[in-house]
């Protein structure tokens, strides 16, 4: 994938990111920019089909804790649909699926080791990170370049109190099974995997060092993202992602352009169910003029919300 840039903004809000519980660890506190228990008006919509209805949610995959989220109009579509649809599985089958996939493409050969991949210049943006997760340099030691780029992003944000327990999906994968309702997916783990983890070992490298620098204050990133996802403004939250996104075109093509063109079919076969469904996906795919929504209504589709 020439010219990707990971950076921690991008990762959190187009990936389901399952790897989450496993990465994050109890780390000494600090403070997030978004405190625990505010109240958030996160955006909307919902589409009508032939037979049936969908509501589209935009979602922050990690959250600090006691956010409140579910406002009046998304209780109500919770309520209503009887099919809530996420972008992967996080039952224990994908969880064990996944952790075999990290250990067979997620660590460096017994002889090498991160620190030797790197320039002294490198080095010390990676001492930088590690100190901003608070993590010993033996914990990322051994992993690939993009393991060890989600592993600070992820020790950083438990730091912050930010959880994938608080998160969208985890949340509502849980009244999915409290309420037994029915779930689908719209992609494999696999193809989730294949977008964190390139096959181009000096790519990969080359993305590792060039988020270094990010990874020394992930609030800084991440912060602007979730307060605007929080009060439901799209204008600033698409900036926020597109603003990223457009100095790596072929980023934005395989992150957000491509898969929500493989969505919407999927969303369009949906609405031809007599069901009404809750689709939660990352919140960059909602945003913009090739976003989900944007993309049913050029389809002639009639698509209340922002």
């Amino acid at each position: 994938m020439p010219g990707i840039k990971k950076s921690a903004n991008i990762l959190l809000l187009l990936l389901g990111l399952l790897l989450a519980p496993a990465l994050v660890s109890a780390q000494p506190s600090i403070q997030p920019s978004l405190p625990s228990g505010s109240i958030a008006t996160p955006s909307l919509w919902h589409v009508k089909g032939p037979e049936g209805e969908a509501y589209l949610f935009g979602s922050v995959h990690v959250l600090p804790p006691n956010l409140q989220w579910r406002s009046p109009p998304i209780r109500r579509g919770l309520t209503r649909s009887d099919v809530y649809v996420f972008e992967v599985p996080q039952d224990e089958k994908a969880v064990a699926e996944l952790q075999g996939l990290i250990q067979t493409k997620g660590y460096l050969p017994p002889d090498q080791s991160l620190r030797s991949l790197l320039h002294p210049e490198a080095q010390a943006d990676l001492d930088a990170a590690l100190a901003a997760a608070g993590l010993p340099p033996a914990a990322v030691d051994h992993a690939r370049p993009w393991l060890a780029g989600i592993q600070l992003m992820f020790a950083q944000m438990a730091r912050l109190h930010y959880g994938a327990d608080n998160g969208v999906e985890s949340v509502l994968a849980d009244m999915a099974r409290q309420g037994k309702k029915q779930t689908r997916y719209l992609e494999t783990i696999a193809e989730q995997f294949a977008l964190l983890a390139p096959d181009d070992d000096k790519l990969e490298l080359e993305e590792f060092k060039a988020s270094l620098k990010d990874l020394r204050d992930v609030n800084a990133e991440l912060g602007p993202m979730v307060r605007a996802w929080s009060s439901g403004n799209q204008a600033e939250l698409d900036q926020l992602i597109n603003g990223d996104l457009d100095q790596f075109p072929q980023a934005r093509k395989e992150l957000l352009d491509d898969r929500n063109a493989r969505w919407v079919p999927k969303i369009e076969a949906m609405l031809k169910e007599k069901h009404i469904f809750f689709i939660t996906v990352g919140a960059g795919h909602l945003t913009g003029p090739k976003g989900v929504p944007a993309l049913l209504r050029k389809a002639g589709y009639t698509v209340d919300g922002p």
